[in-house]
C-alpha cells in the first residue's frame, strides 16, 4: 500500500470525483435553479468525469461507474415524476442496481471489490497471482452485493410503512451503519486471509 499521506490523497480524490463533485453540482444548481436542475447537473458532472477518465486513462474507476448508475437512476425517476413517493423510490432502486453491479462481477476474473481496493486505497496485489486472495475478492464482492440487496429490501419496507421524514432518517442511518460495518468486516476479513496465505501489508513510497 502507499504511505499514509499518499493513501489519504488517493482515497480523498476517489471520493471527491465520485461523490463530492456531483453532489456539489447538484447542491449549487438546485439552489440556483431548483431541484430538477440540480439533479440534472449532478448527472452531467459525473458523466463528464467518466468521459474524461475514459479519454485520459482508457478506464473509468469503479466508484465513478457506481455514481453514474446511481445518479442516472435517481435523476430519471425524480425528473420523470413529480410524486414524492416515486422520488423516494430511487433509494431502493439504486441499491438494487448496485446489487446487480456487484453480483455480475463476483464470479468473474476481475471482481469489483478488487478494483475498488486498487482504485480507492491503491492496494497492490502480489506480482505472482494468489488464487486464495482472488477468492477473497470474489467472496467480498458477494458480501457487498448482499449488503446492497438487504438495503434495497429494507428501504422498500420503510418506504411502504413510514412517513417521508422517518423514511429518510431511517434509510440514512441504515445505509451508514451497513456501509461502515461492511467496510470494517471486509478489512478484518482481508487481514485474516492475508495471514492464512502468508502474505502481508507494507507501505511503499509510490
Amino acid at each position: 500500500m502507499p504511505r499514509p499521506a499518499r493513501l489519504l490523497r488517493t482515497t480523498a480524490w476517489s471520493l471527491i470525483e465520485s461523490a463530492g463533485l456531483p453532489i456539489g453540482a447538484l447542491a449549487l444548481a438546485g439552489w440556483l435553479w431548483g431541484r430538477n436542475a440540480g439533479l440534472i447537473a449532478g448527472v452531467v458532472i459525473v458523466w463528464i468525469i467518466a468521459a474524461i477518465r475514459k479519454i485520459h486513462t482508457g478506464t473509468v474507476p469503479s466508484l465513478v461507474v457506481i455514481s453514474v448508475v446511481v445518479l442516472t437512476l435517481q435523476t430519471a425517476l425524480a425528473v420523470a415524476t413529480g410524486q414524492v413517493w416515486i422520488f423516494l423510490l430511487h433509494f431502493p432502486v439504486a441499491n438494487l442496481a448496485l446489487f446487480f453491479v456487484f453480483a455480475r462481477t463476483a464470479r468473474g476474473p476481475n471482481p469489483i471489490v478488487a478494483r475498488l481496493a486498487s482504485e480507492v486505497v491503491a492496494l497492490r496485489q502480489p506480482t505472482t497471482p494468489s488464487p486464495g486472495l482472488h477468492r477473497f475478492f470474489q467472496d467480498a464482492t458477494w458480501l457487498w452485493a448482499a449488503i446492497f440487496l438487504f438495503l434495497a429490501i429494507c428501504m422498500t419496507a420503510l418506504l411502504v410503512t413510514q412517513t417521508t421524514a422517518m423514511f429518510i432518517l431511517l434509510a440514512t442511518a441504515a445505509t451508514v451503519l451497513l456501509i461502515v460495518a461492511g467496510a470494517g468486516a471486509s478489512a478484518l476479513w482481508l487481514r485474516v486471509v492475508l495471514r492464512r496465505l502468508g502474505l502481508g501489508l507494507r507501505f511503499v513510497a509510490s
